[in-house]
């Protein structure tokens, strides 16, 4: 017997977006009314108002990776700091090289900008990740090449949690004078990030994974040993060192600031609990037969557990379970993709293995209450799933799926 269904299901998909924390949304409220001003604005108080809390916030999110404030750049997300750091390099460097390194297991917002720029002549290399996940940095080294203008490779993986050595990356890179970018969208705020100790030359980051708002980001780019250059990818009225032009969206950034914050402060004691909590999780599902966890066992996020699942229909799973919890298989932008996730299929995973994948990702407001409905829920699904599979062999194994009251 199906349990009586809840009101909303239990949210478990941090990895895709996190809810924003309430303590940014009162720091943001006065600047979308009581100060109004236009950042850019230098003849009146809103204008110096509205530039104060910006530089604030730049200062806060610098402090957080050990940058200058001045080499902050604030974009309207991850994927756009992530284009404005590829391309931006790719034209800047165009006299060194043409050759790029990256990893088959890197978000679209990686990929897709490399994809564009071969399409102009440039070479990519896609290294492939070990079957843990974690990138071999000797393969690395021996990838780059004298005309290689830079490595990309992601701190945080969005759909495994796998933690890459970004100082062993930072290291090969600089004895070799290559530039280093990293997609830090899913680590900001939740694992320690120190641009100098990890000799990280750029690094991409966004509010929504962080409690904080969407539609708001920021690009570090280094000033000094060495001064990297990045050609303007929005042309306009020259805010941003001329890098990035545009209105700066001033609640955002005060967000986005507030919410880094917070991370900060909140980082140490939040990593425990959620691991706790995942482990949890992982040892209650581990009574499935079956069960395959992806990537490195630790060297991962806290809040973050990805598993397949043998002989299940994924499509049916996740429908199965919807109106009980709400979690992904892999990538939100790409939840709607028929196709296997390129990261399992990067790690060796089947077809079938990487479709009937569940990514549970675990959050500031998750309790150790839902962690434990949520495990019964799944474990109750694929059970009746493998039984079904059991009565008829030689049809497609098929969930149970609830009706959805109205």
């Amino acid at each position: 017997m199906m349990p009586p269904l809840p009101e909303r299901p239990i949210y478990l998909d941090c990895q895709a977006t996190t809810p924003v924390d309430p303590r940014v949304v009162e720091a943001m409220l006065p600047y979308f009314t009581d100060c109004p001003g236009n950042p850019s604005s230098s003849s009146h108080l809103y204008g110096w108002e509205a530039k104060a809390v910006v530089d604030l916030a730049r200062e806060t999110i610098a402090q957080a990776i050990s940058a200058d404030p001045q080499e902050i750049i604030f974009t309207s997300g991850a994927t756009e700091a992530n284009n404005l750091a590829i391309k931006g390099v790719a034209e800047a460097y165009l006299s060194k090289g043409r050759h790029l390194i990256t990893m088959q297991t890197e978000h679209n917002a990686v990929l897709e900008p490399c994809k564009y720029l071969e399409k102009l002549g440039f070479e990519v290399t896609y290294l492939l990740p070990q079957p843990d996940g974690l990138l071999d940095v000797k393969v690395l080294e021996q990838a780059i090449r004298v005309d290689t203008i830079l490595v990309s490779v992601m701190a945080a993986n969005n759909e495994i949690g796998v933690l890459q050595p970004l100082s062993e990356i930072g290291q090969v890179c600089r004895q070799h004078n290559v530039l280093f970018h990293t997609d830090a969208a899913q680590a900001i705020g939740k694992i320690p990030l120190d641009v100098e100790a990890m000799q990280i030359d750029l690094l991409s980051m966004t509010g929504h994974k962080l409690y904080g708002p969407k539609g708001i980001g920021a690009l570090y780019i280094r000033n000094r040993n060495p001064h990297v250059q990045v050609a303007a990818q929005l042309q306009g009225g020259g805010q941003e060192r001329n890098v990035r032009s545009g209105t700066l969206p001033t609640p955002q950034i005060v967000g986005l600031g507030k919410a880094i914050e917070l991370g900060l402060a909140e980082q140490t004691a939040e990593a425990e609990r959620l691991t706790v909590l995942r482990n949890r999780l992982w040892q209650e599902l581990q009574v499935l037969n079956g069960i395959h966890l992806n990537g490195h066992p630790q060297q991962r996020l806290p809040g973050c557990l990805s598993v397949s699942f043998e002989g299940i229909d994924g499509a049916a799973l996740l429908l199965g379970l919807q109106p009980y919890v709400a979690l992904s298989s892999g990538s939100a932008c790409a939840s709607s993709k028929p196709t296997p996730s390129h990261v399992l299929t990067a790690l060796g995973r089947s077809a079938q293995l990487s479709k009937a994948t569940l990514r549970f990702g675990l959050g500031r407001f998750t309790t150790q209450a839902e962690i434990e409905q949520a495990a019964r829920h799944v474990i109750r699904t694929i059970q009746q799933g493998q039984s079904s599979q059991k009565l008829d062999d030689t049809a497609q194994p098929e969930l149970v799926k609830p009706e959805i009251q109205p």
